[in-house]
């Protein structure tokens, strides 16, 4: 056999032996690799936000944002975002146009919070610094009322409570009458009159506009034979609680001497002190101090 034919065997030779090699020792590497079907386990991410309602006939205002409290604190955070002063707004201009028309303002708290307030829960004071914030923004406080709840848990961003606050609207009385006395009233305490005061002191300059409202009081009263005027004293908190209800109280009897003399029968007049309990601002800086410095007067 010559060279030639030798070469050639041997080639084929290598290839044989080399597929065989290859069929047995490397065929599972042609074989697809099995799919699994494997489940990717779907992630629920919780939202953490409590939405702000307005809910009531004729007003509907919802934003994810709301109003915001430290934990143990009966505080509203400051500032308010904008999408709820925005709510805030619609409220106002809804209430003015709806002047028998009242909200319930529902404060929660948890069961864990440590109330040190005077109000009977936290969540009561939780509700009445809402409502005393809507008073503060120019809403009339006669068409809120404040209850407050404690409950188990409520949704926290760390240690704060995210808008522990419910509004339910609720009609008036629809069998009062809506004469020009009801009209009247609707915009005395819509709109009360409100008296200043420097501190330990007080004043009777009145503007054009308190002299009006002085005027709208003299006016109802000497037409609703059973009309009563209410007027309510309020201090900051300077000094101690027990004498800033003394405070309080001077302050409306001063009030009352000054209605008195300008056309308001005393004996129809009744007076209450709430001291320092009722902030309408913040009492840290001097501006506020002079806010919570008032009487405030309305038709009971």
């Amino acid at each position: 056999m010559s060279k030639k034919a030798l070469y050639l065997l041997g080639i084929a030779i290598t290839i044989i032996l080399g597929t065989f090699l290859y069929l047995k020792f490397c065929c599972n590497c042609c074989e697809e690799t099995p799919k699994t079907n494997k489940e990717v386990p779907v992630v629920i991410s919780e939202t953490n936000f409590v939405p702000f309602i307005l809910n009531g006939s004729g007003i509907e205002y919802r934003t994810n944002d709301n109003l915001k409290f430290i934990k143990n604190s009966y505080a509203i955070i400051l500032p308010v975002s904008d999408s709820v002063s925005l709510g805030i707004e619609n409220l106002k201009t809804f209430l003015i146009s709806n002047p028998k028309q009242k909200v319930t303002i529902t404060g929660y708290a948890t069961s864990d919070e440590t109330n040190t307030t005077t109000f009977e829960n936290l969540g009561l004071a939780r509700a009445n610094d809402v409502k005393n914030y809507f008073v503060l923004k120019g809403l009339a406080a006669s068409q809120f009322d404040t209850k407050g709840e404690i409950t188990d848990k409520w949704k926290m961003d760390s240690d704060t409570l995210l808008g522990p606050a419910e509004y339910k609207f609720e009609a008036l009385d629809t069998n009062s009458a809506t004469d020009e006395w009801s009209i009247l009233k609707a915009k005395i305490n819509g709109d009360p009159l409100i008296l200043y005061f420097n501190t330990n002191k007080s004043s009777e300059s009145l503007n054009a506009e308190e002299k009006q409202k002085v005027a709208d009081l003299v006016k109802y009263t000497k037409n609703i034979k059973d009309a009563a005027v209410l007027v309510v004293g309020h201090t900051d908190n300077v000094g101690n609680s027990d004498a800033n209800i003394v405070l309080g109280q001077k302050r409306a009897e001063f009030s009352k001497n000054y209605l008195s003399k300008n056309g308001i029968d005393s004996a129809r007049i009744e007076t209450q002190s709430k001291g320092q309990d009722e902030p309408i601002a913040d009492n840290t800086t001097s501006e506020g101090k002079a806010s919570n410095r008032r009487t405030v007067i309305t038709i009971k």
